[in-house]
């Protein structure tokens, strides 16, 4: 039997799931289900186990946000509005190397809190230490959240979705070969390597207050990828990089755009700053998709923050990039006020859905994480800093990016191709055909494209597989001997003559020959071989039927000509050609003379 005064003490597992809110309220979920026709398709990608990752006791990153997150989703009924709601597969090792070095992916599989100590000179190399400790199921926390921005980059590859949502990406800092800031794989630069493979051109977006070094480093030298970076710098803030000079090199020259601000920067600055410089980008750079890393960090009150940027204003960013209505892929980031990311993250969910929710919060089990702020989804996070920034500074910044912009003279026309691996770390199964390559990208095209033959009047001859021009078969002994009168008889010079018009005179002598051929009369040329085709006559333009073209000699009849010197008469002098009596003549010379 238990006492009464351990009846009174309370422990979690004792406390009830919902608090008393009084007066406060609770939001209703929302019950109503969409059709798929009626907004643009979003997919919500949640690993399952993501939450339950720990980097440590004093750590300040908090996977278990992304628990709340989800809790408060599905307590608003965001879930009705979403059409796809997907527990993805963790990222191979073969796709995490697409980017990442092979010994840092096997240093990752490898390394665990009880072997650490065994391999201290690999901790310093590859950069893991009290801001990247090693814990338990690291690699698989970093399989799962690559796994779900490569999956959603592939959903908008196959133009099945139009905004794809994974909370659980937004690892910005990871380099190729160590990890950096809490981050150990880079899931942004995998998921833009990924769309890629289909889009030409990917504007990258960045709202978290520390500088997007790693995906700025990754695409530093591409013009394929445009990286802008909101941040705080003041040249000792992690990571210290993302001046207003650093502008990417080489081909990446001007595609790379930082804009560095100041503690305590406030909404209508911020946003006034973001919509100029993100809408110059979009008209000038004609993205093909965009990648919005949504940290949290930049709100008032954060953990590491210091600026003073409400819920309401960073969700007004998504909404304006939404606006685009381009392929959209939205990431996680930074965020160390772990009910404050929550609070963001769910509303930006309900602003990428398009569905309006109330300020009250729904009932979850984490009631007690929002007791303080008395489950309000918009609290009161500004005003905490002073706002160093200033007009002038913020005008001069826009004005620099303006002139940045300036080079790029359009949208990059770049070709669909292969982009190195050694430049981007693609794989090298890039000898695929144009089928397989069809299929892996959607099958509604596959087997729909068609080459249509082109033939260019200065095409040269190409060898033996030159089929443009397919060549008439040489004539045979047997079809020479019997159609050389046809080709004979065919000559223009009395098609074409005034006196027959080719009527009297030549088809008139080609069927009298046909009677005597019919008649048994065999001449010499049936029994010699046949000439070769006659040429074209030239007589058919004289008066008469007579004119100089109406003779045709063959090859034989000119040898004969050179060496007897004697005139010989050539069958259908008269009528321009054929082989016909004597009694064509006088029917011509009769038509003549009427």
């Amino acid at each position: 039997m238990v006492c009464g005064s351990q009846r009174k003490s309370t422990t979690f597992s004792s406390t009830p799931y919902f608090m008393n809110r009084a007066i406060h309220g609770t939001a209703q979920p929302i019950t109503e289900r969409i059709h798929p026709h009626s907004r643009p398709i979003v997919s919500y990608y949640f690993p399952r186990d993501v939450g339950a990752q720990h980097y440590g006791e004093r750590h300040p990153m908090k996977p278990h946000r992304l628990t709340l997150t989800n809790a408060l989703v599905l307590g608003y009924g965001l879930d009705k509005r979403l059409h796809h709601i997907y527990d993805v597969r963790r990222a191979t090792r073969e796709e995490l190397e697409v980017y990442h070095d092979s010994d840092y992916i096997d240093f990752l599989s490898k390394v665990t809190p009880q072997n650490q100590n065994e391999v201290k000179d690999m901790l310093d190399k590859f950069n893991c230490g009290e801001d990247c400790p090693v814990f338990s199921d690291m690699y698989d926390f970093c399989r799962m959240s690559s796994g779900g921005s490569l999956a959603a980059a592939r959903k908008l590859c196959a133009g099945t979705t139009d905004i794809a949502i994974n909370w659980a990406g937004g690892l910005h800092h990871a380099k190729r070969g160590e990890a950096s800031g809490f981050c150990y794989t880079n899931d942004i630069v995998l998921a833009i390597l990924e769309l890629l493979r289909y889009h030409p051109r990917v504007l990258y977006i960045d709202i978290d207050i520390h500088h997007g070094d790693g995906v700025e480093f990754a695409f530093y030298n591409s013009n394929r990828v445009m990286t802008v970076s909101f941040h705080k710098f003041t040249g000792d803030f992690f990571p210290g990089t993302g001046k207003l000079d650093d502008n990417g090199s080489g081909l990446g020259r001007h595609f790379c755009l930082n804009v560095p601000l100041q503690d305590g920067i406030d909404d209508d600055m911020y946003l006034t700053i973001f919509k100029t410089v993100i809408g110059d980008t979009v008209n000038a750079f004609s993205p093909a998709a965009i990648v919005l890393q949504c940290g949290a960090d930049s709100l008032g009150c954060d953990r590491l923050g210091a600026f003073n940027l409400s819920i309401a204003a960073h969700g007004e960013c998504v909404n304006f990039v939404r606006s685009f209505n381009v392929p959209l892929l939205v990431v996680g980031g930074g965020g160390y006020t772990i009910k404050n990311v929550s609070r963001c993250w769910t509303y930006e969910t309900a602003v990428l859905v398009g569905a309006e929710i109330p300020n009250e919060l729904p009932a979850t089990v984490y009631d007690s994480f929002f007791e303080d702020s008395h489950w309000k989804l918009h609290p009161p996070l500004t005003g905490k800093v002073d706002n160093l920034n200033t007009t002038a500074s913020l005008q001069r910044i826009t004005i620099s990016i303006k002139n940045k912009l300036r080079y790029l003279q359009g949208a990059p026309s770049v070709a669909m191709q292969e982009i190195p691996p050694n430049l981007q770390g693609f794989l090298d199964n890039e000898d695929r055909t144009h089928e397989e390559k069809l299929e892996e990208r959607s099958t509604a095209l596959a087997g729909e494209h068609r080459n249509d033959p082109s033939t260019a009047t200065n095409e040269f001859y190409d060898g033996e597989k030159d089929v443009d021009h397919v060549m008439a078969p040489l004539p045979t002994a047997s079809t020479t001997s019997t159609r050389a009168p046809t080709s004979t008889r065919r000559a223009r010079g009395g098609r074409r003559g005034r006196g027959g018009r080719g009527k009297r005179g030549g088809r008139g002598a080609a069927s009298a020959r046909d009677r005597d051929e019919d008649a048994g009369d065999t001449t010499s040329s049936s029994e010699e071989p046949a000439p070769p085709p006659a040429k074209r006559a030239r007589g058919g333009r004289g008066r008469g039927g007579r004119g100089r073209g109406g003779r045709v000699k063959s090859a034989q009849m000119v040898e004969d000509d050179d060496s007897e010197k004697q005139p010989e008469q050539t069958p259908g002098a008269a009528g321009g050609s054929g082989d016909g009596p004597k009694d064509g003549d006088d029917k011509m010379d009769v038509d003549d003379e009427h």
